[in-house]
């Protein structure tokens, strides 16, 4: 089972909200702009979020009824629908969207306690409790959020967000040979993060406030200054999500 964060409803909730706002700012022609991913406009940003939201339904299902439901059929389906999505006119974009979000709402709200322990699957293959998915849903709309390359920073997501993000972005690296050792120093809470495997080199300290940590961790603009030992470069991180 993983170890990464569980989320309040509030966290998934809040971060809905934040996100539907800041694509209810966009005008039309907005949507077609680029977004901080690569290769990816705003639009495809709200076509994935809204596709996630589908995908969580389906786990959320799966842990109820006990039948198996994947996030996805494929990978390849995912990538088709987030294309045509973001090829639909921005009001139906901004309306399949909030319909997405509606049917997850009601789904995590029909989910009965003895449920939430259910082992679902992710999209990557791991096994993980349908208790995952709130927090999945927080961290995919919060990050998104900021992707969508409007106005919205790691500075407007809520602090113990961003702390459970850097949970996240730990337990993922944690194994990867290609992330070198860093750790995260927090100057605004008494807190650290490990990035790398455990017992290799001495890592570099690398401190800030935990939003500008979060946006280096996770590999977005970082709104605040950082501080490595010794005021070198700032390591390199791999790709997280």
């Amino acid at each position: 089972m993983s170890a990464r964060p569980v989320a309040t409803p509030e966290w998934a909730a809040k971060g809905t909200a934040a996100f539907e706002a800041a694509v209810h700012s966009l005008t039309d022609p907005g949507f077609a702009r680029p977004s901080y991913l690569p290769g990816w406009s705003r639009a495809h940003i709200v076509a994935h979020v809204a596709r996630n939201a589908d995908a969580l339904v389906n786990l959320l299902t799966w842990a109820r009824t006990g039948v198996e439901s994947p996030m996805y059929a494929s990978g390849d389906q995912r990538a088709r629908e987030i294309e045509e999505g973001a090829r639909r006119p921005a009001e139906e974009l901004r309306t399949e969207l909030l319909a997405a979000d509606s049917r997850l709402a009601a789904e995590l709200a029909a989910v009965p306690d003895e449920c939430w322990e259910a082992t679902v699957r992710t999209a990557r293959g791991r096994e993980v409790p349908a208790s995952q998915v709130p927090w999945m849903r927080a961290r995919e709309v919060w990050v998104h959020a900021v992707d969508l390359n409007i106005d919205t920073s790691f500075d407007d997501v809520p602090h113990d967000v961003c702390a459970a993000l850097l949970d996240d972005v730990t337990a993922a690296f944690r194994a990867r040979p290609d992330c070198p050792p860093v750790e995260l120093r927090a100057e605004d809470a008494d807190r650290t993060w490990l990035l790398g495997a455990p017992g290799g080199a001495e890592p570099v300290v690398v401190s800030g406030d935990v939003a500008s940590l979060t946006a280096y961790a996770t590999g977005r603009p970082v709104p605040g200054p950082l501080y490595p030992t010794g005021g070198g470069s700032l390591p390199k991180l791999p790709a997280w999500l």
